[in-house]
């Protein structure tokens, strides 16, 4: 029986994980009471108590709670921002080339960003195999629904007297500073941040990532990455298919309350749209965070998710 502590439970992400690891009879939840959740003395007992340790927490708080750690035996899944592009954590993203065997091999994880794992899924392969160079000047389009924005936004949209402007898309981070962008950087391999565009929209959950590309950006051919994703994506929560919906349109709640991910490469020779599509929660969140426990814990990545 694994022991599992959630810190952070009460958050989207953590109820997430909760959601879908109370229904397994190979794990046992650590819990604390409303009035200890933020106690520290009772974080830290709950902490050093668990084999696999969850922190679903904001950046300062989920430091705060790694320094509370003093049990080495315990394996930390951070979904923070914090420990991304750290150099002693390891990247939570097992579909990367060696990525799963150093997940297996890790106490310190960092779970991938939403937007980011999107981007990094249909670049990443790119840069690796030379498709792709690392200064070419990128851009990045991506839909997302409100459920991202945590409790707050959730609460805003779900209002009955709510703000008529919610009605619409919103783009957001117009300062060009996503949290998102250094781990997008730095785990392609690129010299330069794209152009990023999130917008939030009015649905609860799912996620379209599109990364365009005109012909002179790449080494070969459309063909050519389509046949490289389907050599990378054979094993993991991401796939590729170039299909699409019954109308033919990509809709960004395709993916909604799902854990996987799928890939496409649209349009032709001259201009390329590259396109993940996935839910926020689910392989941008805690989809990808049960994942790397599953691997941590050497059984099939893909037990209690939905795929």
């Amino acid at each position: 029986m694994t022991h599992v502590f959630i810190d952070g439970s009460a958050g989207t992400t953590g109820l997430r994980i909760a959601d879908r690891l109370v229904l397994r009879n190979d794990v046992k939840l650590i819990t604390l009471s409303e009035e200890n959740r933020k106690d520290t003395a009772a974080r830290k007992e709950a902490i050093n108590s668990a084999d696999i340790v969850f922190l679903c927490l904001p950046d300062a708080a989920a430091i705060e709670a790694v320094s509370l750690t003093e049990n080495r035996a315990v394996k930390i899944i951070d979904t923070s921002t914090a420990h991304r592009t750290h150099p002693d954590w390891t990247y939570g993203m097992p579909e990367l080339f060696g990525q799963r065997e150093r997940v297996a091999a890790s106490h310190r994880i960092a779970n991938p960003g939403c937007h980011a794992s999107g981007f990094i899924a249909l670049v990443a392969p790119l840069v690796e195999q030379g498709l792709l160079k690392t200064d070419t000047a990128l851009s990045c389009f991506s839909l997302t629904g409100y459920s991202g924005g945590g409790k707050k936004m959730i609460t805003e949209y779900e209002s009955t007297d709510r703000n008529p402007l919610l009605k619409a898309p919103r783009q957001y981070a117009l300062t060009q500073q996503h949290k998102h962008l250094k781990e997008m950087v730095a785990v392609c391999g690129l010299t330069t941040a794209p152009v990023f565009c999130p917008v939030v929209a009015d649905f609860y959950s799912g996620m379209e990532v599109t990364v365009p590309l005109f012909a002179g950006d790449i080494t070969g051919t459309v063909q050519d990455i389509e046949q490289l994703y389907k050599a990378y994506y054979t094993n993991g929560l991401v796939r590729f298919d170039n299909g699409t919906d019954a109308d033919g349109m990509l809709s960004a709640a395709a993916f909604s309350d799902r854990d996987d991910m799928q890939v496409s490469v649209q349009g032709y020779d001259e201009r390329i749209l590259l396109t993940a599509r996935f839910d926020n929660l689910g392989k941008g969140a805690s989809g990808a965070a049960i994942q790397n426990m599953n691997i941590l814990l050497g059984i099939d990545e893909t037990t209690g998710l939905n795929v």
